[in-house]
């Protein structure tokens, strides 16, 4: 079971966790009609009386953006000040994982967007490792990421999220860890929840978001962070047969931060990773607010 975190944030106010609770009739249980973000946050190593939010700003202007794909508005002013007060109310001392949601919270049964009640909660929990940071393994997933032309992969709509659940699923009851799952033209598109990159000849490349990817936040930090330390980035198509001589093959999200994967399918991948090492270190640096550079990526709130 989870450590979820003391309070939860519900209709505008901090309750206690096991009184934030929703009808079986509500609307976005039935019909996926929901967005969610995900933030990591960390007890500042300088200052115990800190927690430490890694892009708290992009991740309230993507869930923002996915409130309104789902043609409903939800400040990002809004999300920031209520995730500040839900984290002052619970107080944590290790490091969390949030989630924020935004959901239609209308009892009616008709599938639709319009006339139609909507409202946001907050909850959190305590988490280490999503992925074992030593790598993964994965398989191919028989289903296939779904089209922008059919759902609106640019927010994280809850509803989405039935292809990553099966195409996990498929992966763990076969003997693998994840799923990486190819876009309609059999090209590589993402895992069940993190999107991939390669290291090819000293080039870190990843699928751009023309091949139906999630727009992460982590992906756009690892592609800034490697753009300043002098690596070559490359956004193309990546074509399934690359996975196998990749240099170096690795997944990045919030909670999987960054991720080696050790092996596809029966081949087992390099496990020498010189690349993926120096900005997974970087990173980890940027979050714990060590880097200048990066400073303005890391909101500090004082929860005590």
């Amino acid at each position: 079971m989870h450590d979820f975190l003391p309070y939860a944030w519900f209709k505008g106010k901090c309750v206690p966790f096991d009184e934030a609770k929703i009808s079986i009739a509500t609307h976005a249980l039935h019909y996926g009609t929901a967005a969610f973000g995900g933030m990591r946050a960390i007890p500042d190593p300088s200052d115990n009386g800190n927690f430490l939010l890694f892009r708290a700003d992009k991740h309230a202007k993507r869930l923002s953006q996915s409130a309104k794909l789902l043609l409903t508005e939800l400040s990002e002013r809004y999300i920031l000040q209520s995730i500040e007060t839900w984290l002052k109310a619970n107080k944590p001392s290790k490091p969390i994982y949030i989630r924020p949601f935004v959901y239609t919270s209308d009892l009616g049964i008709a599938p639709r967007l319009h006339n139609i009640e909507t409202d946001f909660f907050i909850y959190g929990l305590e988490l280490g490792d999503y992925l074992s940071p030593e790598g993964v393994s994965c398989r191919i997933s028989s289903w296939k990421q779904q089209e922008d032309c059919s759902l609106p992969l640019r927010g994280k709509i809850s509803g989405a999220y039935i292809t990553s659940s099966l195409a996990k699923t498929e992966a763990v009851l076969t003997g693998f860890d994840e799923a990486l799952l190819l876009n309609s033209q059999g090209k590589v598109s993402e895992a069940s929840g993190m999107n991939l990159f390669i290291v090819r000849d000293g080039n870190l490349i990843t699928p751009g978001t023309d091949q139906d990817i999630l727009e992460g936040i982590t992906r756009a930090s690892v592609i800034e962070i490697a753009n300043y330390l002098g690596i070559n980035v490359i956004e193309r198509p990546v074509d399934k047969t690359e996975l196998f001589i990749a240099d170096e093959v690795f997944l990045t999200g919030t909670a999987a931060k960054i991720t080696p994967i050790k092996q596809i399918e029966s081949t087992l991948l390099n496990t020498e990773l010189p690349i993926m090492n120096k900005l997974r270190d970087y990173l980890i640096s940027i979050t714990e607010n060590k880097e200048d550079k990066f400073s303005n990526w890391i909101t500090s709130i004082k929860i005590s």
